[in-house]
């Protein structure tokens, strides 16, 4: 098992939508047949949200039980003095959010080859895996606000992104008993944005944008649409364009808006975040009237791909303030 690294921040990776979308559908799908197959319905004890994971069960109690509730992992030691400050915190936070995630504890001492997977530089570390999808919270011990508030906001990447709602829990349960979930009905619009990433594999973006649109003429606010489409939208914009006479259309002409604004496209499909936000900064603060307000609307849509919380969103609203007043 490779793991991956996830932002939740705003993924800048255009594909990370659909991604998770594709590992929403198969969390479904294998609790779907969980159900099926009678596994699914019952519910944990608080003792089960807290478990003790290695090499041989981690297929199991890991990556199949990330399609049914995010799973926090906990590499430690004996020997880890901030170890021992972390892992008890951990603990009791998992039975406090009372099912919305489960804690999976690694002795990274007798599972070495899973230390080397997740590339672990150094202890505690503290990563998560959701819907099959690895991705690192934090490394070292932390204060415990910081810590509630990475939780916070796994949870809810996982609810909004793959349909994880976490565990039934039951204070009476049999602790021996497996941790069970109850299976998750489809939502209203599952088969809009489930059209939509087809949309997308086939390269019809102009499908994937009407398809997301659907979703939100009834439902403005739905996160996954909303952020789908600004991400379709990026896609189809981009869809045909020559990069090497963008990018000299920009350079020659820094006072030409489309060409900025075009390029600005560009820098954000090659990953290049911070270049195409100051790209279209400097020229908010070159026009005016209706040329300004094209770039700021631009730089908006931008803002929505990569994400309202990242970092690099934050820092270019606070530029873009001050260009404008």
């Amino acid at each position: 098992m490779q793991p991956r690294n996830m932002s939740m921040s705003g993924v800048v990776d255009l594909a990370a939508v659909k991604a998770a979308q594709e590992a929403k559908a198969k969390a479904e799908q294998a609790r779907a047949e969980a159900a099926r197959q009678g596994d699914g319905g019952g519910a944990v004890s608080p003792a089960g949200l807290v478990i003790d994971v290695d090499e041989a069960g981690f297929e199991r109690e890991v990556l199949q039980r990330s399609t049914e509730v995010p799973v926090v992992i906990d590499f430690w030691a004996e020997w880890c003095e901030p170890c021992k400050q972390l892992s008890p915190v951990l603990e009791r936070l998992a039975v406090e959010y009372n099912g919305r995630f489960v804690l999976a504890k690694i002795d990274v001492d007798a599972n070495q080859m899973l230390m080397q997977q997740f590339g672990i530089q150094g202890i505690p570390a503290v990563f998560a895996v959701v819907a099959g999808q690895a991705l690192p919270l934090f490394q070292g011990a932390a204060a415990e606000a910081q810590i509630r508030g990475t939780l916070d906001q796994l949870v809810e990447v996982a609810e909004q992104r793959f349909g994880l709602t976490g565990l039934t829990v039951d204070p009476d349960a049999d602790p021996g008993s497996a941790p069970e979930v109850h299976e998750v009905p489809a939502g209203p619009y599952d088969a809009l944005l489930e059209a939509a990433v087809q949309a997308l594999d086939a390269g019809d973006f102009g499908g994937a944008v009407q398809a997301y649109k659907n979703v939100l003429s009834d439902d403005p606010g739905n996160t996954e649409a909303r952020l789908g489409l600004a991400q379709a939208e990026l896609l189809q914009r981009v869809q045909g364009a020559d990069p090497l006479q963008v990018r000299k259309d920009a350079a020659e002409k820094p006072k030409d808006v489309p060409a900025q604004i075009a390029a600005a496209d560009l820098d954000l499909v090659g990953g290049h975040v911070e270049d195409a936000f100051g790209r279209l900064i400097d020229t908010v603060q070159r026009t005016a009237g209706d040329d300004r307000d094209a770039v700021r609307l631009r730089l908006l849509e931008l803002f929505e791909v990569v994400g309202g919380d990242d970092p690099r969103v934050i820092a270019a609203r606070r530029a873009l303030a001050r260009a404008l007043f």
